[in-house]
């Protein structure tokens, strides 16, 4: 069911039809924008409050500018749903997200107004300095570049690069700092005070405002106004403010902050910043959520949602059968339960204490558990730095962000041989987030480093009992990973157990055919392996556990008794853990036939995971197709 839009968004199509109304129609149609994308993400769900929070600035944005001659890129898309609304998408924006419909964020192919494909943090000002210095190569100097990013994704080491380079490129682009005090959990670090402490000072706001009242606008004046009035604010933020000249340093002209909801003074302030070439930052100060009570309330809860009543803000009524709890919930348990046995053992996490579940720990042992931002880099070699100390951390991140720091597990990790132990959430295909978010290539690029365990457990206990002995071992980095999503088992929380590394497991004997799987995905192999009796076929099935090091032991064993071998894994397949069968069948003569199911050699889209375990063929059909093919070769 399609949401109705009101009666001035039913006429806009594309920006251009924004420049057509009034300003109190302008006005109408912010109110209207925000009730739609209500009316929408209830009804479908998506991401909600942060679209909610920058409804005014999208508006703004594509009434001043041209785009997409000029360009405007979004830092992660969790924001873009009303600039999706109002360009070109609003009839089709009831399948955001949803299984062949529109991409939950920004992207090239979708769109000319996309102009960067985004999902990961801290990407946008580097994008927009690219695109800025390609304009100024080809003496296109009438085009603007418009960077927005959130303070959260601010912390983001990529983002000061970026700054740090917009300073002395003399390029004309705008950065647009997003303030809210959120990411999807709270902001934390010095940065975040940082920019309060601007925010808040009223003595510097109020000689601020008396300052250009006097002035007046930057428009109306010459050079001289505004070289005098830069020297007075920047002589003001400085008497105000300590260390108030961050962005001032990086040779980025400040601006702001100003009210975020306060569409007149946007479009005016972006229309005199239109005018001022070279790099420039604007400070917008804006509610997560606006508009929408619960949202703005409780922020972090309303980031992301499946339907609800937009009313009352009840979600859809949970089923009281009681089903499994989520692998996130499993780590996060299991650390605070470990942590009170063994005092060595630390919890870090780049900005995702609710969707890691480490925010459990973090309650409970304050002094023993980090949120250390959107800075995955860090992260890691500040688990690093905590191991060098025997302490035992557990770094838990999501598999599609530690792509970002892959060069410190490598480098201050792998090399040194720290005994970090990495918990990798939403490994395999992640769902609705799509592409930028399928923890795909783990198994890969983890499999390859010398020193690296790499292990993925089949089911909850199997997610306990792994780190459990990963924090017995002292000498090794340690890779866990583990799907969204619920497990298995309703009683999970079993004794622990200690696993020897490098070990598998038989689930069944069978006859001419052995399936090996690794991780969850083994269950729907067991699924498979039911429904293949019906036709007589008995294959064996060993769930393997660790990728590196491989059970060799009992390869040798499985490789001499069955023919056929079908590996199954919610990874790629190219490095993946079939490939790592494989070159122990070559390295060790063997030639049993072999067919590996996995993630095909392209981007995956978004959909339900059982959705996209379907089309890269390795779901339960897929597997009793797969083992039906191999026998009858």
């Amino acid at each position: 069911m399609n949401s109705k839009a009101g009666k001035i968004l039913s006429t806009i199509n594309f920006p251009n039809d924004l420049k057509k109304l009034t300003n109190n129609e302008l006005h109408l149609l912010c109110d209207e924008l925000r009730e739609f994308i209500i009316d929408t993400v209830s009804n479908y769900g998506g991401h909600f409050g942060a679209s909610l929070g920058v409804v005014e600035l999208t508006v703004a944005l594509h009434y001043v500018f041209n785009a997409p001659y000029d360009q405007i890129v979004w830092d992660v898309g969790h924001q873009a749903y009303g600039h999706k609304i109002l360009t070109g998408r609003k009839n089709k924006f009831h399948t955001n997200r949803v299984y062949k419909g529109l991409s939950g964020f920004p992207k090239r192919s979708e769109s000319e107004y996309d102009t960067f494909g985004v999902g990961h943090a801290s990407t946008s000002i580097s994008a927009a300095l690219g695109m800025a210095t390609a304009a100024k190569y080809k003496k296109e100097n009438e085009k603007n570049h418009i960077a927005i990013i959130g303070d959260g994704a601010l912390t983001g080491g990529l983002a000061f690069e970026g700054m740090n380079n917009s300073g002395v490129s003399k390029s004309n682009m705008l950065i647009i700092l997003n303030d809210n005090c959120m990411s999807i959990d709270p902001n934390v670090g010095a940065l975040k005070n940082y920019l309060t402490k601007i925010s808040t000072s009223k003595t510097f706001n109020k000689i601020r405002n008396d300052i250009w009242s006097v002035l007046g606008k930057i428009s109306k004046f010459g050079p001289k106004a505004q070289k005098i009035g830069r020297t007075l604010e920047q002589s003001l933020k400085s008497f105000v403010l300590n260390h108030s000249n961050l962005f001032e340093s990086l040779n980025l002209r400040y601006f702001g902050p100003i009210d975020g909801h306060d569409l007149d003074k946007l479009i005016n302030t972006l229309d005199d910043l239109k005018k001022i070439d070279g790099p420039k930052i604007l400070h917008c100060l804006t509610v997560k959520g606006k508009g929408f009570d619960l949202a703005e309330k409780h922020q972090t809860k309303w980031h992301a949602t499946g339907k609800f009543d937009k009313i009352s803000g009840e979600t859809a009524k949970k089923s009281k059968v009681k089903k499994p709890i989520k692998y996130q919930d499993v780590f996060g348990n299991t650390i605070v339960e470990l942590a009170k046995k063994n005092k060595k053992i630390m919890g870090i996490t780049p900005a995702m204490p609710s969707g890691s579940s480490l925010n459990i720990m973090m309650k409970s042992m304050p002094e023993r558990a980090f949120d250390v931002g959107i800075a995955e880099q860090h992260a890691v070699t500040f688990s690093a730095g905590l191991a060098t100390q025997g302490l035992i951390p557990f770094c838990n991140v999501y598999s599609t962000f530690m792509q970002r720091a892959y060069d410190q597990v490598i480098h201050d990790v792998c090399i040194q041989k720290l005994p970090v132990i990495f918990c990798l959430d939403r490994a395999g295909v992640a769902g609705s987030d799509g592409p930028t978010h399928h923890g795909a290539y783990d198994i890969a690029y983890m499999r390859c480093l010398p020193n690296m365990i790499v292990s993925a457990p089949m089911n909850e206990t199997e997610l306990r009992n792994l780190m459990y002995t990963a924090q017995l071992q002292y000498s090794n980095p340690f890779t866990i990973r583990y799907p969204r999503g619920p497990g298995v088992l309703l009683d999970w929380q079993t004794p622990f157990e200690k696993i020897d590394i490098g070990t598998g497991r038989k689930i069944c004997e069978g006859e001419s055919l052995a399936i090996l799987s690794i991780g969850h995905i083994g269950n729907y192999a067991t699924k498979a392996i039911e429904a293949l009796k019906n036709d007589k076929i008995f294959p064996g099935h060993f769930d393997m556990r660790f990728v590196k090091p491989l059970d060799t032991k009992l390869l040798h064993k499985i490789l001499k008794k069955y023919k056929n071998i079908l590996t199954v894994e919610d990874g790629c397949i190219m490095g993946g853990f079939g490939s790592a069968i494989l070159e122990f069948m070559a390295n060790n003569n063997y030639k049993n036939n072999i067919e590996r199911l996995g993630i095909p050699d392209q981007i995956i889209e978004h959909g339900s995971q059982d959705e996209l375990y379907t089309e890269c063929n390795y779901d339960t059909e897929a597997i009793i197709q797969a083992s039906k093919k191999i026998l009858n070769k």
